[in-house]
Order: structure tokens, then sequence, then C-alpha cells
């Protein structure tokens, strides 16, 4: 075993316990009694505390609604942290995974900026460690960095760009008409996306989600001939054969986007289940199946869930709201370097938002 297999495998070994501590702490079902307590506890300290939550599409649906009705932003992890930079509140409640919290606290470093979880990690995050990531980037000193935001600040604070999935192939497709080679981490899926519809010169670190890695696309190819009326929406971060069987590629917004656009009953969706609720809301009246995975020893037709997203809940919210735990911290030095790529890809994605809005989903 050579030591670039010892390292992977270490970093798989860390994903999988991390992951399987995720799925044991899970908080008890609550009472109607209980739920009403605690969501009108989280609203008085939210207003007293003179703060906003900012959640992502694959949390609980009672926290994105609690986030909707507060005042608060539900969206994927670009408009996440553009949210939080531009609200007034003196403190952010991020709900969602760790490094959506170290970048709302890069980009507002005079607020206060709490984890409903300090444990909610990110599969792409933990195989992606700063050390190593350094040693890659020093083998290819010519290219530009370019990093997916589910990194860690150390990683962002290496890198040239940070991008989201919202903005990965315009950003990619300008570096490229410039003439630029790339080195790209950590989801290989998303890179490899890119990589074929820009033609850019990139270089993959070798990472993927734990989630969208088990789409499987002979599954998927079956269930659209027993759904033949149904819209197959994918995330990028999904292997190859899953996005060559889709009808729209796209980001966490983009995805919605087309399943309230789009004129079709059903839609069969490659992406954390989290998502429906949001596209439930858009789109009234329409059906959304959670395209297939192998499955927790393949007991499940689909498992398309992420168990670091799952560990935000209202008990989880309340308490930190409560004891101000898991605020987040950042070297200075890192948070410095950090911000250059972040508010680069904060700029972007406005001029990308100004661009023609038909040209924001990639249809295939």
């Amino acid at each position: 075993m050579n030591r670039s297999t010892e390292i992977f495998d270490t970093l798989q070994t860390t994903i999988s316990q991390s992951a399987g501590a995720a799925r044991q702490r899970h908080a008890e079902t609550l009472t109607a009694d209980r739920r009403s307590v605690l969501t009108a506890r989280i609203e008085q300290a939210l207003q007293a505390q003179n703060a906003v939550i900012v959640a992502h599409y694959y949390v609980d649906p009672e926290l994105q609604d609690l986030a909707d009705r507060t005042g608060g932003c539900v969206a994927d992890s670009l408009e996440m942290a553009r949210f939080g930079f531009e609200h007034s509140a003196d403190t952010i409640v991020v709900a969602g995974v760790r490094f959506m919290g170290e970048t709302a606290k890069i980009l507002s470093p005079d607020k206060r900026v709490l984890l409903v979880e300090s444990e909610a990690n990110c599969s792409l995050d933990l195989g992606c460690p700063a050390d190593r990531f350094n040693a890659f980037c020093d083998q290819h000193p010519e290219r530009t960095v370019v990093v997916y935001a589910n990194t860690s600040a150390a990683v962002k604070a290496r890198a040239d760009w940070v991008v989201t999935s919202s903005i990965a192939l315009k950003l990619v497709r300008h570096l490229h008409q410039h003439g630029e080679k790339i080195l790209w981490a950590p989801d290989k899926y998303l890179g490899d996306y890119v990589q074929r519809q820009t033609g850019a010169d990139m270089i993959l670190w070798d990472g993927a989600c734990i989630v969208h890695e088990e789409f499987k696309a002979i599954a998927l190819q079956s269930l659209k001939k027993q759904r033949p009326e149904a819209k197959v929406l994918v995330h990028p971060e999904s292997p190859p054969g899953v996005i060559e069987l889709a009808d729209v590629v796209g980001s966490t917004s983009q995805l919605i986007g087309a399943a309230e656009q789009l004129d079709a009953p059903t839609f069969i969706v490659a992406t954390e289940d989290g998502i429906f609720h949001k596209m439930q809301q858009r789109a009234p009246g329409k059906k959304f199946l959670a395209a297939p995975t192998a499955g927790a020893g393949a007991t499940c037709e689909s498992c398309a869930h992420c168990p670091w997203m799952k560990m935000n809940d209202l008990q989880r919210l309340a308490n930190v709201l409560k004891t101000g735990a898991n605020a987040v911290h950042i070297d200075a030095d890192i948070r410095r370097r950090a911000e250059v790529s972040i508010r680069r890809m904060v700029e972007f994605g406005k001029s990308v938002a100004s661009a023609n809005v038909a040209d924001s989903v990639q249809q295939i």
C-alpha cells in the first residue's frame, strides 16, 4: 500500500466514524406541547438578542419554517453567506454544517456567529484537511486554486477563489476564457462535471459527498422507466452516470426553481431529501421522489439524507440561544486570507444573479 492510498483510507475512516456518530445523536421526538414551548422560547430569544437564523435547505423543515417566519433566510450556502453579511443582526445562528458557520464568521467578524450543532460536519470538508491540501497546491504552483464552499476556513485561506455549485460553471468558464489552469477541490464529481461542461484544464482533488455519491444510475434508469411522466433533477455532486440521466442539473436553489417552473407532475430528485420541503412549498400539487441509492445496508430504496444536517433541531437551537454555546472562532490570519476568496465568490455571485435568469439553470 502506497502513502497516498494510506492517507485516503485514513480520511475515509474519519468520515465514516464522524457520520456514524452523527447518526447516533438525533434528538428525541417532541410532543406538540414541548415543540410549542421551544418555538416560543426561540422566537423570544431571537428578538431579545437581535439574532437571525440562516438555514440550509437540507435541515429539518421546522427549522426552515422558523427561519422564514422570524425574518431569517432559507437558502443555499452562497445566499446564506450573503444574507448573514448584509443583515443588521448582531448574532447569526447557522442551521447547517460547520463550514457554513465559518463562512458567516469570515464575512462578519464583528458579529457573533453560533452553530446549532458544533459537530455538524461535511464529508467534503473532512476529506480535504488543510495540511494535505496545502501540499497538493505546492505541487502545482502555476495553477489557480478554486475550492468549493464545502471546505474549512484554512483551505479557503489557500484558495484564489471559493465557489458554490450555483456559480461554479460560470466562474470556471470565465477563468478558462482567460487562459487560467485550475486546481479544483474537493468534490471530484462536481469538478468532473464542470470540466466536461467548460473544457477547462483542471486537476481534481479526490473527494466526494457521502450523500450524492450513493445515487445509482442503474436504479435511477429503472425508476425513470416506471415513472415516464417524471423529470429528473440532479445536483452535480452526483456521479457522472446519474448526471447523464438528468433533465436538469443545478445547485439546490436552481433545482427548486426548476421544480417550480417545469411543467411536470412528478420529479425524481438526486440531492439531500431536506430540499423536498421547500420544493413542496414552491410547487404545491407536484410529487417529489428521492432518487435511488444503495441505502444503509441496501435496506431502503433511497437514504438520501445527510447525518450531519439532521443534527440540527429545535432542542439544540433553543440551547444555543440560551447558553451562547457553539460560537464560531477563527484564527485572525486564516480569517483575513480566507475573506479574500470568499468576497470574490460573493461579488461574482452578484454578477451572476444580475445576468439572464434563463441562463442560470443548466439543462441537458
